[in-house]
C-alpha cells in the first residue's frame, strides 16, 4: 500500500517538527518554502562575519522545547550547545534607575530592596503565582486540543479560567505586589514578546516572567537558527523532501476536500493531505475560497509589529548584556502610541541584543553584533502611517536614548546596517498587518477553542498549524502547536 501524501505549506519552526512527526508516522511528506532558506522569523542573517536572529532571540519556556522534542524523537538538550543566562537582562528605566534581572537571588534581593523595602520577598510570591499559571495554564489549556466548542465551555474551564485571573488585568495583579512604577514595569513589559499592550494584557501572562526565572532563559551557541537548523537536519534524515523557492498560490478544493497545490510558476500537484504553515489569516484570504471566515478573522485583534535594526560594529560594546531593556520615559504614552494610535512615541521603549557576550562567533574578533527591536504599531489602512519617517524617528529615538545611556560613540562604529520593517515582514513572510510577534493577539476570546482552528471546518483533509492558530505565538508554543496538529492529523487519518 502505498504512502498517504502530505503537503506542508511553509517550513518555518512548526511547520519542520509537523513534517518529522508525520514522516516518522509513515506519511510521505514534501514541504513547500517561498523563500530559500527554512526557518521563517526563526531564520538568520550574516553579513561580514555577522550572525543575527531575525526573530526570537532568547530561548523561553525550555519545559516545552524539551516535551516537543521527545514526541519528535529527540532530546533537547543533546541537540544544542545550550547557555543559561545568569543575568537574563539589563533593564533601564529612562529616569537613572537600571536594575539587572538575575538568577542570582542575592543580588535581585540587594536590587530590589533598595527600589522597594520589603520588595524581595512579594517578588518571590509574584513568581510563585505566575509559574502556577504556566502549569495550569499549559496542563489545561495550551497542550490540549479542543475539538468541540463544549470541551473548552464548560464548567471545569470555566474554574480554569478563574484560577487563571483572564479577568484581571496584569496591570492591576502587578500592583498587589509592588508599588514601585519601575518594578511594576519590570515584571510586564514581557507581554510584548506576544505583541501584548502590558497595560491591557490579562493577568494570566504573569507566567512570561515567571517562566524566565524558574526554568531559565537559555541561548543556544549558533543563536536562535539552530533551532530550524535541526529541524531541517531531523527532517531530511526522515524523507522529508524540501521544494524553496516555490510561492503556493492557491490550494484547490474539490467539494468538502483540499484536492491539489497550485504554485505561480503553473505547477499543479495533488495531495491526500495538506498542513498550511502560513500566517492563517493569510491563507485564508488569498489561498482558500472561505472569503466569509476569511472577513471575520479580518475582525480579530492582531498584534503589534517591529521595527528591527541590525547594525555590524566595529567595536565591541561590553557594557551591553547579552539582553537589555530601555523603557521609555514616557512609558504610557509610547505603548498608546503602538496600539492606540499604529505609530511610534519620540520616546520608544525597545530591546537590545547583544549576543556576543555569550557566543563570541556572533562577530568578528574584537567586533560586535547587535540587534535592536523598537515595537511599534501593525500596518493599518486606515491610519496614515510613513513608514520611512517612522523608521527615521524610530533610529534616531534609539540613538539618542543610547548615548544617554553612555554608549556615546556606538553611531559612527556602524559599519552597515539592515533593517525591517512592518512592511517587510509582511512581504518576506505573508504576516498579515506585518505583525511580526504573530498576527492574532492573545485576547481570552481569541485562544483555546476561539482562536482559529487546526483542522478547517469543512475541508476535512486541511490542518493548520504555527501562531496564529491554537494554541498561540512564539517559538516554544508553534512547537506546542505542531505537536497538538499531528496528534489530530494521526487520530484522523491513517498513514497508509
Amino acid at each position: 500500500m502505498s504512502k498517504k501524501s502530505v503537503v506542508i505549506v511553509g517550513a518555518g519552526v512548526a511547520g519542520m517538527a509537523t513534517a518529522i512527526i508525520l514522516a516518522k508516522n509513515g506519511f510521505d511528506v514534501t514541504v513547500f518554502e517561498k523563500n530559500s532558506q527554512a526557518g521563517g522569523r526563526c531564520s538568520q542573517i550574516v553579513s561580514n562575519g555577522h550572525r543575527f536572529d531575525l526573530g526570537a532571540t532568547i530561548l523561553l519556556m525550555p519545559s516545552i522545547y524539551r516535551e516537543v522534542f521527545r514526541t519528535l524523537g529527540l532530546n533537547f538538550d543533546e541537540c544544542f550547545d545550550l547557555k543559561d543566562l545568569s543575568s537574563i537582562y539589563k533593564l533601564y528605566f529612562g529616569n537613572g534607575e537600571r536594575l539587572v534581572i538575575s538568577k542570582d537571588e542575592a543580588l535581585m534581593k540587594m536590587q530590589l530592596e533598595a527600589m522597594e523595602p520589603e520588595s524581595f520577598k512579594r517578588y518571590k510570591a509574584y513568581l510563585k503565582a505566575g509559574y502556577e499559571f504556566f502549569r495550569d495554564s499549559y496542563k489545561n489549556l495550551l497542550a490540549r486540543n479542543f475539538y468541540t466548542l463544549f470541551q473548552f465551555a464548560n464548567l471545569a474551564n470555566l474554574m480554569l479560567l478563574f484560577r487563571l485571573k483572564v479577568y484581571l488585568k496584569h496591570q492591576t495583579f502587578i500592583r498587589r505586589f509592588f508599588k514601585n512604577k519601575n518594578l511594576q514595569q519590570a515584571f510586564t513589559f514581557q507581554n510584548i514578546y506576544v505583541g501584548q499592550n502590558p497595560l491591557k494584557a490579562p493577568a494570566l501572562f504573569s507566567m512570561l516572567s515567571a517562566t524566565e526565572m524558574v526554568e531559565g532563559a537559555l541561548f543556544p551557541v549558533g543563536g536562535m537558527g539552530r533551532i530550524p537548523s535541526k529541524l531541517e537536519s531531523v527532517a531530511k534524515e526522515c524523507g522529508v523532501k524540501f521544494v524553496f523557492n516555490k510561492i503556493v498560490t492557491k490550494i484547490d478544493i474539490d467539494g468538502k476536500r483540499a484536492n491539489q497545490l497550485i504554485c505561480d510558476d503553473g505547477t499543479i500537484t495533488k495531495f491526500d493531505l495538506f498542513v498550511v504553515n502560513s500566517d492563517l489569516p493569510y491563507a485564508y484570504r488569498n489561498l482558500l475560497p472561505d472569503k466569509g471566515l476569511s472577513g471575520r478573522m479580518e475582525k480579530n485583534t492582531y498584534a503589534c509589529s517591529a521595527l528591527v535594526f541590525h547594525w555590524g560594529l566595529s567595536k565591541p560594546f561590553p557594557a551591553f548584556e547579552h539582553h537589555n531593556i530601555f523603557l521609555s520615559k514616557q512609558y504610557k504614552e509610547s505603548l498608546d502610541a503602538i496600539f492606540d494610535h499604529y505609530s511610534l512615541s519620540a520616546y520608544p521603549s525597545f530591546y537590545v541584543h547583544a549576543p556576543v557576550r555569550t557566543d563570541a562567533s556572533a562577530a568578528p574578533e574584537n567586533e560586535d553584533s547587535i540587534s535592536v527591536i523598537v515595537p511599534i504599531g501593525h500596518l493599518n489602512e486606515k491610519n496614515h502611517q510613513d513608514w520611512e519617517a517612522l523608521k527615521k524617528g524610530a533610529r534616531l529615538g534609539v540613538l539618542e536614548r543610547l548615548k544617554i545611556e553612555g554608549f556615546i560613540d556606538l553611531e559612527e562604529h556602524i559599519k552597515f546596517e539592515v533593517c525591517y520593517t512592518p512592511q517587510a515582514w509582511k512581504s518576506i513572510y505573508n504576516v498579515s498587518r506585518g505583525s511580526v510577534f504573530g498576527s492574532i493577539g492573545h485576547q481570552i476570546m481569541q485562544m483555546g477553542y476561539f482562536r482559529p482552528h487546526n483542522r478547517h471546518d469543512r475541508y476535512k483533509n486541511l490542518y493548520f498549524v504555527g501562531g496564529s492558530t491554537h494554541p498561540g505565538n512564539g517559538v516554544p508554543l508553534v512547537l506546542l502547536s505542531a505537536k497538538l496538529t499531528s496528534e489530530r492529523i494521526l487520530k484522523e487519518n491513517h498513514p497508509g
